[in-house]
């Protein structure tokens, strides 16, 4: 195999200059002739084997530093030309690798200057939130993608959408699906708009759940789904085509920035509107009532998935009636919060959902396992929570699975209407388990979860005491 050519001329540059040699001088001393030096430094000729060795004899050069030292920077440039302050500024990574090789010196303060506002950032955000826990508005802002923007939207936004509910009933009472409610939407489809569906191999649809070819009439599914999500996706397909008006109406009253997060929210709401269609509002509250809110038993009553069942439960605040008023956190292994919707909005002020002793995160210990608990916040809020892990597409055998966790939680004070609460004892609701928002936010002294200081408080820093936080602060 041919080896790589090392085109190092930067570097060969900055050893000349940190030596104060001429081209002339440097090139008498390796050998060669001022000219190739010349092409060398401008990455014109490659460094051979000859010239490497004559190197690291001559300038003490370690020849491992010549074989790409920038790689390392030039990641770290990707990070901060990624964000959505830059993004669009650059052409192509080409430019990045000059920065590195011609000015490493330079890009390693970018990346530094990067990651310092980055952290500003999240502390202002983390203020900010603290603030408005105490009921005193701020204006701080920062850059957000579309996703973030209608994230954000969502989780202040009740996640119940009265126009979709009665769209979806009258959808429902217009199919009369019987126990068969796929295959009445797929006859649906193909009698009032000529679209067949069809399951097709993984094999066929590698990268996608659900495509829609609008040549061939035909809507595509694939078979890693498993069956409720085949229906979701169907149901989602149908809603998008019937409820198209009522979907445009409620993307104008959320007021988004760009195209691109209304695309999104349409995606959002299509997803709402195929729940609401495979669990009508009325037949659902009153089975949930029935159930005392058991998932399971949901999630089979309905032929829906656990996490079908509880985003449903989720969505029950229809004017006038008494459903109890859950909020839902979705996170994966790394602790990255994928979803956040609540019944009256995700009561991030209150609950912050960022605790790291949360059973949410504890459940990827023990998969398919329900994991119950009362918490409680630093100002005496208290919740009741249960925690799952939810499985994604089927995995192909060389695949790593997609495997969440969900947390569904609501206001202690709803227990005696909850079967999960039977699971706790006397102990537990009276002591319930100390949370906090966030570690940044969290004053709690000796946690032993503590990921980081709180923003609060100036760190301790005697050398005498070493407390049980891995940040000990005054």
């Amino acid at each position: 195999m041919a080896s790589q050519k090392i085109f190092a001329g930067p570097r060969i540059r900055r050893i000349r200059n940190a030596k104060a040699l001429t081209q002339t001088a440097m090139a008498q001393a390796l050998g060669i002739s001022p000219s190739y030096l010349n092409l060398i430094e401008r990455n014109q000729r490659p460094l051979t084997v000859q010239l490497i060795l004559k190197l690291a004899s001559v300038y003490r050069v370690d020849p491992e530093e010549l074989h790409g030292e920038a790689g390392a920077s030039i990641t770290a440039l990707k990070e901060v030309f990624s964000d959505p302050l830059l993004a669009g500024e650059l052409p192509g990574e080409h430019e990045l690798v000059e920065v590195a090789e011609a000015a490493p010196n330079a890009a390693a303060a970018l990346v530094k200057l990067y990651r310092a506002y980055r952290e500003q950032a999240a502390r202002l955000s983390d203020l900010s939130e603290m603030l408005a826990r105490e009921g005193r508005a701020t204006a701080i802002s920062a850059a957000r993608l579309p996703l973030d923007e209608v994230r954000e939207t969502f989780e202040r936004h009740p996640y119940h959408f009265p126009a979709l509910e009665e769209e979806a009933e009258a959808f429902h009472h217009l199919l009369e699906p019987g126990e068969d409610l796929a295959g009445a939407l797929k006859a649906w489809l193909k009698r009032e708009h000529g679209i067949a569906v069809r399951v097709l191999p993984a094999a066929t649809m590698p990268n996608w759940r659900r495509r829609y070819d609008r040549h061939s009439q035909r809507l595509f599914v694939s078979e890693r789904l498993a069956e409720p999500d085949r229906l979701r996706e169907i149901a989602m397909e149908a809603c998008l085509m019937r409820m198209q008006v009522a979907i445009a109406a409620e993307i104008e009253t959320l007021k988004l920035a760009s195209n691109e997060a209304r695309r999104l929210a349409r995606f959002e709401l299509g997803r709402y509107a195929a729940q609401a269609l495979m669990m009508p509002y009325q037949a659902f509250l009153a089975a949930a009532e029935r159930a005392r809110y058991d998932i399971g038993v949901l999630a089979a009553r309905f032929r829906v998935s656990f996490e079908q069942a509880a985003s449903r439960l989720v969505t029950l605040a229809r004017e006038g009636t008494s459903a109890v008023p859950f909020f839902l956190l979705e996170v994966d292994n790394a602790g990255n919060r994928l979803r956040r919707a609540g019944a009256e909005g995700f009561p991030a002020s209150r609950f912050g959902g960022a605790c790291p002793k949360l059973a949410v995160h504890a459940a990827f210990s023990e998969p398919g396992r329900v994991l119950v608990e009362a918490v409680a916040m630093p100002d005496g809020d208290a919740f009741l929570t249960l925690a799952r892990t939810v499985e994604g597409p089927q995995a192909a055998f060389d695949e790593r699975p997609r495997r969440t966790a969900l947390l569904l939680a609501c206001d202690l004070a709803h227990k005696d209407r909850l079967v999960y609460a039977d699971a706790l004892s006397a102990h537990a609701v009276d002591d319930p388990l100390p949370i906090g928002p966030a570690c940044r936010l969290c004053e709690r002294p000796g946690c032993l979860a503590r990921a980081e200081p709180p923003v609060t408080r100036p760190l301790g820093l005697d050398e005498m005491v070493t407390g049980l936080s891995a940040f000990d602060f005054q």
